[in-house]
């Protein structure tokens, strides 16, 4: 492994970094270099806003996947001659274009990555690699809202990266698997993931981080692949934690068939990729790699109507395969065979998401006239809307529901869904810690966010799905939104318990409120946001009960 380079103009001094006493300061200290020595070449970095924290940006992770790489495991970048400016992010991967994508430059050369960094010479700090959500179709980790600069301050080295989405990603067919020497394909996008861990293990100690403390962590799509590397066998080893924000759920929740973890089957994958080819007039895997990728990706936003999910919701199409290779086990399987690797979790739910709404949205919601994407929940907003929801949904135990959360109006139904949605996100998560430890016997966390970030839209959104994720990085952005002191408090604590986490496998420290790690026997989690306590993971047994029975009447994923 390559050191880091040491020859930097004298005299330089680093700034002490304004972070909170909670995660513990940063010292003022001599300058570390921006001159940086990787082992594919030298890079470059700039100081941040706060000049203790060093910034590296655009770094290739591995070989543009082009040509006859389109759908290959990635492989190593070819190393460079002299220094490498690491100023700006690079391309990102190609996806359909959304207004949140704008202004960012697109090009299958995108495996590239990040770094954020305040270590010293000489220091090893615990380090996060943050993977982004987006449904597996779009993303990037240059978003502004990744911004590493607060946790680096706290003692963390950060990490974010780009990974294939969508059909460059996660396209599939018979011809791809027999070339692959696995008989699998599919997972193109986790294995860009394996490539950046192992880009971590090789190099981030020139960064000043230790590869022996690795935590990965993400939202939505991005918790999919955190609980998607903790089942693979190819990361094994290679990170120690996982911080994953939305969806660790049972294997017999129906709502994880939709969601951004779902997974498809090798032969329904193979199936849909190939009737995708026809489609796109592709004969062969050459005529797919000869093709453009802004021809390949038309039509890639859609929703599998293959997956049964009791509810209108449904899943993207393009999405992680259960390949025998990278995937050997769905979520089931890998519980019954204790097959995840050894990793300490934190993981949780947002209030307003996956069916539940803040009451204030209802009467706006229902004047709107919203179409549902992929991966996204139904929103329940009248009586009969309820009504048929819980014969669809619930079928036999429809009955029983419906007296466990009881509606005779339209107000009513539309609170009742919402408070029906947040217990099944409890529950559900509670009864996947109580099982995943019994194959790692290490620590889980959970909790339940419950802040909305201010702005014009807060009474719609509520704690929205990714109300978190500015919190937890103690990065408020955007910077347009009309944060408070509060808000600002919130992020502290918030990343407070993020950072200890990463560098202690332990989010409690001075000054946090304590937060117990998960107890099988005790039906609670950590409410966040609000209040910073136990709470309930339902307002009853019964209410408990019920989704345990209910989950039990379901095929497991």
């Amino acid at each position: 492994m390559r050191r880091l380079n040491l020859n930097v103009a004298a005299g330089l001094i680093a700034v002490a970094a304004a972070c909170s006493s909670i995660a513990g300061p940063v010292t003022a200290a001599p300058a570390a270099p921006l001159l940086v020595k990787t082992g594919s070449g030298a890079v470059e970095g700039y100081r941040g806003t706060d000049p203790s924290v060093r910034v590296f940006k655009g770094i290739p992770y591995a070989a543009a996947p082009v040509g006859a790489l389109r759908w290959k495991p990635p492989i190593p970048v070819q190393p460079w001659r002299g220094v490498r400016k690491a100023d700006k992010p690079g391309n990102v991967c190609p996806q359909p274009q959304t207004p949140q994508m704008r202004g960012y430059a697109m090009s299958e050369d995108c495996l590239n990555l990040n770094v954020w960094t305040a270590a010293r010479s000489g220091e090893k700090r615990p380090v996060l690699v943050w993977i982004y959500g987006g449904g597996f179709l779009e993303g990037t980790g240059a978003d502004p809202q990744f911004d590493g600069e607060t946790l680096a301050a706290k003692g963390v080295v950060v990490v974010t990266f780009n990974y294939r989405t969508g059909v460059l990603g996660f396209l599939a067919t018979k011809e791809l698997s027999r070339e692959s020497g696995h008989n699998a394909s599919g997972n193109y996008g986790l294995l860009d993931d394996v490539a950046v861990l192992k880009w971590v293990r090789a190099n981030i100690a020139a960064f000043g981080g230790d590869p022996a403390r690795v935590t990965i962590a993400g939202q939505s799509a991005g918790a999919g692949s955190v609980g998607f590397m903790s089942m693979s066998p190819l990361a094994k080893g290679l990170f120690r934690a996982g911080i994953a924000e939305s969806h660790s759920r049972w294997p017999s929740d129906p709502d994880l068939r939709f969601l951004s973890v779902s997974h498809r089957t090798l032969p329904n994958a193979e199936a849909s990729g190939e009737a995708y080819a026809a489609a796109h007039g592709a004969k062969s895997l050459a005529d797919l790699r000869a093709m453009p990728w802004e021809e390949l990706i038309k039509g890639s936003a859609v929703p599998d109507m293959a997956v049964e999910t009791g509810t209108t919701a449904k899943p993207p199409l393009f999405r992680p395969v259960i390949d025998g290779w990278v995937l050997p086990r769905n979520y089931s399987q890998s519980l019954a065979a204790r097959a995840q690797n050894k990793v300490v979790i934190v993981t949780g739910n947002n209030s307003d998401e996956t069916g539940g709404i803040p009451e204030t949205a209802i009467a706006p919601l229902r004047a709107a006239n919203m179409t549902p994407r992929a991966g996204a929940p139904q929103v329940v907003l009248n009586l009969a809307q309820y009504q048929a929801f819980a014969k669809g949904k619930f079928g036999a135990m429809a009955d029983e529901f419906l007296r466990l959360y009881p509606a005779t109006n339209d107000d009513e139904a539309a609170r009742m869904a919402s408070e029906a949605a947040r217990d099944n996100n409890r529950v559900t998560t509670f009864l996947w810690a109580g099982e995943w430890i019994k194959g790692t016997g290490l620590p889980v966390f959970t909790y339940f966010w419950t802040k909305a970030p201010p702005g014009p839209e807060a009474h719609i959104r509520g704690a929205y799905h990714g109300a978190e994720i500015p919190y937890a990085l103690g990065n408020l952005q955007p910077r347009t939104r009309p944060w408070t002191a509060e808000d600002r408090e919130v992020a502290d604590r918030a990343s407070s318990y993020w950072a200890n986490f990463i560098k202690t496998l332990n989010p409690n420290g001075k000054g946090l409120p304590a937060w117990p790690k998960f107890d099988p026997q005790l039906q609670r989690t950590m409410e966040l946001g609000h209040k910073w306590q136990p709470t309930p993971i339902a307002e009853s047994p019964a209410k408990v009960d019920f989704w345990r029975r209910f989950y039990a009447t379901q095929e497991a994923w």
